[in-house]
């Protein structure tokens, strides 16, 4: 066998990345599931928000803190330690009938989802040969993107309030995804020094892509969050109906990614960031005026505006990485990844105080402001700022904003033994 044949081989990661489509098609309606239930529930939506927030809190602190318990126990045993408590969570949610225990196991699931995707990173990039790494990013963002898209048909199942049978699929779920994990042959990875760069450090080389990742993050967080709500509430549709909603929105991410990235490699990247946010607010203002205008309508709204939502964070880690030296990319793409997870912490706690003053609509007024704002701020750089020559742009890459373990996936930043 020859060393590329060795690693790199994009059939050794087969049964990591069935484990990553399984979680995510578990993960995903969960989310979901959980802002119908309290909103069924008569929830306030500040309370909805808090407790959405909570596995975003989950998540930073599981970037920070989860890979010492991978160090300690050791890839596949942290792996099915992470999954076996999150199919725990999953179970527990109906049993726990009071706001703040459903807060907890959201805190609890967030962290157990950083250590599997730190455990699956980390994993990838110990596989990833200098042919096969854009390839193996690719795989794994299509694996988590279709997981939470197809999961979501899940809820079509669901029985009301009280009834557990969509819980119970999701632990299934879960459970299932540590089978390929634990029966793999393959020998575990050592987990790889990611460091990350400091707030200031951050903004001092690029201002726009800091606050336009932060950005990101508010919006993607509030959305995953509270869209189910406002599908069910403002929109009008039914449990399923919701579900398909999420499934769109997720799914219009995955298509406009490619093209506004190789857009921004022909252009001043600012210029397609500062576009893309004024699309995101256009769009974002569309969709409660097109809820009551029927299906379709709100559908192809939903689609273009998860297109451009989902697009604004690898945009602006490709402008970052424009401003940053090679050796420094991974360090920076990890600070980003936490500032993301930052904004994605606060964007429910926030979106959900415009719904209790705005009604339904009052999601897209929030994500609209963020949008506009930013854009705004993009203006001022461009004016204060010159633009990074052409010949310096690196190309457009397809980023998760999971953990600062993916970093080093990313091919901008290979090893120089790559290169």
């Amino acid at each position: 066998m020859t060393p590329e044949e060795e690693k790199g081989g994009t059939g050794q990661v087969a049964a990591l990345l069935a484990s990553v489509a399984l979680l995510m098609a578990g993960s995903g309606p969960l989310t979901t599931l959980i802002s119908l239930r309290l909103e069924a529930l008569g929830t306030a939506s500040p309370a909805i928000g808090a407790i959405m927030a909570a596995y975003f809190a989950g998540l930073t602190l599981g970037s920070l803190l989860a890979y010492r318990i991978v160090l300690r126990a050791g890839h596949i045993r942290a792996f099915t330690a992470f999954a076996s408590v999150a199919s725990a969570a999953a179970l527990a949610y109906p049993l726990a009938a009071h706001s703040t225990l459903w807060a907890a196991l959201r805190l609890a699931e967030g962290f157990c989802m950083a250590g599997i995707f730190i455990c699956v990173e980390s994993w990838l990039n110990e596989r990833a040969g200098p042919k096969t790494r854009g390839k193996i990013l690719a795989m794994y963002m299509v694996c988590l993107y279709l997981g939470q898209a197809a999961g979501q048909l899940l809820l079509g199942l669901d029985e009301g309030p009280g009834q557990p049978r969509v819980f119970m699929l999701v632990s299934i779920l879960m459970s299932l995804a540590i089978l390929p994990v634990a029966l793999t042959r393959q020998a575990p990875p050592a987990l790889p020094d990611v460091a990350s760069f400091s707030v200031r450090r951050l903004y001092t080389a690029s201002p726009l892509g800091m606050m336009g990742t932060v950005a990101s993050g508010l919006v993607l967080g509030a959305v995953y969050s509270l869209g189910p709500v406002f599908a069910r509430g403002a929109a009008g549709l039914d449990t399923g109906g919701a579900a398909q909603f999420m499934s769109v929105l997720i799914l219009g991410g995955v298509l406009l990614q490619w093209p506004l990235g190789r857009l921004s490699d022909t252009f001043d990247r600012r210029r397609v960031i500062i576009g893309t946010l004024a699309a995101l607010a256009a769009a974002a203002a569309m969709v409660p005026f097109l809820a009551a205008g029927g299906l379709w309508s709100l559908f192809v709204a939903t689609a273009l505006f998860g297109g451009f939502a989902f697009a604004l964070y690898p945009l602006c880690v490709g402008h970052m990485n424009d401003h940053m030296e090679r050796r420094d990319r991974v360090a920076a793409s990890g600070g980003l990844v936490l500032a993301y997870s930052v904004g994605a912490t606060a964007g429910p706690l926030l979106a959900s105080v415009a719904m209790s003053e705005l009604g339904g609509g009052g999601l897209f007024a929030f994500v609209t402001s963020i949008a506009v704002a930013t854009l705004i701020f993009g203006l001022w750089r461009m004016l204060a700022r010159a633009p990074v020559p052409s010949e310096r742009q690196g190309p457009f890459q397809a980023l998760p904003s999971t953990t600062p373990t993916a970093a080093p996936l990313d091919p901008r930043a290979a090893p120089a033994s790559e290169r």
